[in-house]
């Protein structure tokens, strides 16, 4: 039996998938666990109850392996990365009680404890609270995740349906090396019997600059789009307000210093199969349709 957090999301609900098609029996903890399944029956869910650890630690009992995307993009709703940290200290703690054989934690690539973005900085303290806890872990760090719920791929290809121009911050020439995120999931349950202590990246097998990317998208999709260079202050500026007519939050000034800084790429061999521009053909009637 094994335990994903968040399985009724984006990623826990990929690595939930290839665990029921394994035939493994799977639970998950999530924030909602009243929520609709897309899984009927077959996943137990769970609420965190970080505030109630006893009932945390019974929820992960009989775990072989805890496959953790517990994490935040932004602080929200008195939420922040500090109280994150803390509550991942209680996930990861109460693992240990429960006898949870193994935790395969989804990280992601080039975080450093000192990094000045503190989404970054914060997955790097989350890994090292893991490997503080006892309990055999593996890391696996995606680059840009890509698939049929991602939220920036999908809004990028919205504006470029909506506006008819588009800004690219800066020179564009930073890039990114897309994986896709099933095989983000792949990659997550073979690592489950890897040694103790590995850490690795998800890369997928392309490389683009960010202008590449969005003018690929743009093709893909058939659209006129101006493209246009403009500084990052007004690109965050530009996205506040489409933010507040949308009543959302379409990309933080740490997210766009994070694509610029290309920290979504990665050093290593790419060991996704998932080809970007090949996915994006398939998906052109659906992807950017709505928010």
């Amino acid at each position: 039996m094994d335990i994903v957090t968040g399985a009724f999301g984006y990623i826990g609900k990929y690595i939930a998938t290839e665990l029921l098609a394994l035939g493994r029996e799977v639970r998950t903890i999530t924030t909602h666990p009243e929520k609709p399944s897309p899984f009927g029956t077959d996943v137990a869910a769970y609420s965190y109850s970080f505030d109630k650890p006893e009932r945390l630690t019974s929820a992960l009992a009989g775990a072989d392996t805890l496959y953790n995307t517990y994490w935040i993009r932004f602080p929200y709703d008195g939420q922040t990365y500090e109280t994150a940290l803390q509550n991942t200290r209680t996930l990861f703690r109460c693992a240990k009680e429960a006898g949870v054989k193994k935790v395969v934690h989804i990280g992601v690539t080039r975080a450093t404890v000192d990094s000045r973005l503190p989404y970054y900085s914060g997955k790097a303290v989350q890994e090292s609270i893991l490997k503080e806890c006892g309990v055999p872990f593996v890391v696996v760090r995606p680059t840009l995740v890509f698939g049929d719920e991602d939220i920036l791929v999908n809004n990028i290809a919205w504006l470029i349906r909506k506006v008819p121009v588009f800004p690219i911050f800066g020179s564009g020439k930073y890039r990114v090396q897309p994986v896709f995120v099933g095989d983000l999931a792949s990659i997550a349950v073979e690592s489950a019997s890897a040694q103790s202590g590995t850490v690795l990246d998800a890369i997928g097998p392309e490389t683009y600059t960010f202008e590449e990317f969005v003018r690929k998208i743009a093709v893909v999709l058939g659209t006129r789009t101006t493209f246009i260079h403009a500084p990052p202050v007004i690109g965050i500026a530009a996205g506040h307000l489409i933010g507040f007519v949308l009543n959302d939050v379409l990309l933080t000034r740490n997210e766009l210093r994070g694509l610029m800084d290309e920290m979504l790429t990665s050093d290593q061999a790419p060991n996704g199969t998932t080809r970007f521009s090949e996915w994006i053909v398939t998906k052109k009637g659906s992807l950017g349709a709505r928010y």
